[in-house]
């Protein structure tokens, strides 16, 4: 009888495990590495936006970037936040 209860407990407590390792953990790497990511650029960066925009970092704010786009060399103020990723050139 007392296996008979024990059975969830341990299938609930085995499907959590998993869940954690492979959603929950996987996707608080991400955010770490996005965070540095974004803590660590520097002028002269090549960098995307998450909206597609790509750029070279011309000067760096607190929380705001401006970046150089196009042969034109437009600068356009954005987020800290709204850095995609560093693209090496």
């Amino acid at each position: 009888m007392q296996q008979q209860f024990m059975q969830p407990i341990i299938m609930t407590v085995v499907f959590i495990t998993i869940f954690y390792f492979f959603i929950i953990r996987p996707q608080k790497k991400r955010e770490k590495q996005v965070k540095d990511m974004r803590s660590n650029l520097k002028v002269g960066d090549y960098v995307v936006t998450i909206g597609g925009i790509q750029g070279k970092i011309f000067k760096i704010k607190e929380d705001d970037i401006t970046i150089e786009v196009g042969s034109d060399k437009v600068k356009l103020r954005i987020s800290r936040w709204a850095i995609g990723s560093v693209v090496n050139k």
